[in-house]
């Protein structure tokens, strides 16, 4: 279901972007815990069942837009996008700070990394949530040594906001940096002019 008038499949460049099936995160999971995967993720191996209904799940919540990534009929990632409140004061119960953040998320297949895929989606997430969504914010994080991943960000216009010195556990390296980046709707908006 995900929002009221967000339509599915959506272009992202060369890939399109689909709502989960089973059988799209059957070929998900073929990918999705290997070593060069879930070396830069916070839940690194996933039980099979529990990992298809979550996203099956997700269809039906409006705040979860998350989606499969398609090159062709070949599934080359997934995507996510959580809209959530923004901080604000609580004495206005509906105030413009609900449902004004979005925090987004990609993986790609390490077979189709480095064709500029995880930038496509990127900017497809970002679009969807200020052009359709109307938010105010969006924001993504990862592990500073994920070179890969905050470079997308920054290609997309986001900012580094945070470096947090060894605030994220890895549980090969141990403590480690985290960064965390975001970009305004109106920073967003003057880019694409």
């Amino acid at each position: 279901m995900t929002s009221p008038g967000i339509t599915w499949p959506r272009p992202a460049g060369p890939l399109e972007l689909r709502l989960p099936t089973t059988e799209a995160l059957d070929r998900v999971l073929a990918w999705r815990n290997l070593p060069d995967v879930t070396n830069w993720l916070i839940r690194t191996q996933v039980d099979t069942e529990a990992f298809r209904r979550t996203w099956l799940d997700g269809i039906a919540d409006p705040d979860d837009h998350s989606a499969i990534a398609f090159l062709g009929d070949e599934v080359v990632g997934t995507v996510s996008l959580w809209r959530t409140d923004a901080m604000g004061q609580s004495h206005v119960p509906e105030g413009p700070w609900r449902n004004a953040q979005a925090g987004i998320g990609y993986t790609i297949d390490p077979a189709h990394a480095g064709h500029g895929y995880a930038t496509a989606v990127g900017g497809a997430l970002l679009s969807l949530a200020f052009d359709e969504l109307g938010v105010h914010r969006v924001t993504a994080g990862c592990f500073a040594d994920n070179i890969a991943s905050w470079r997308v960000m920054e290609k997309l216009g986001m900012r580094r906001e945070q470096h947090g010195i060894r605030d994220s556990w890895h549980a090969e390296r141990g403590w480690i940096d985290g960064f965390t980046y975001a970009i305004l709707a109106d920073e967003w908006r003057a880019q694409q002019s």
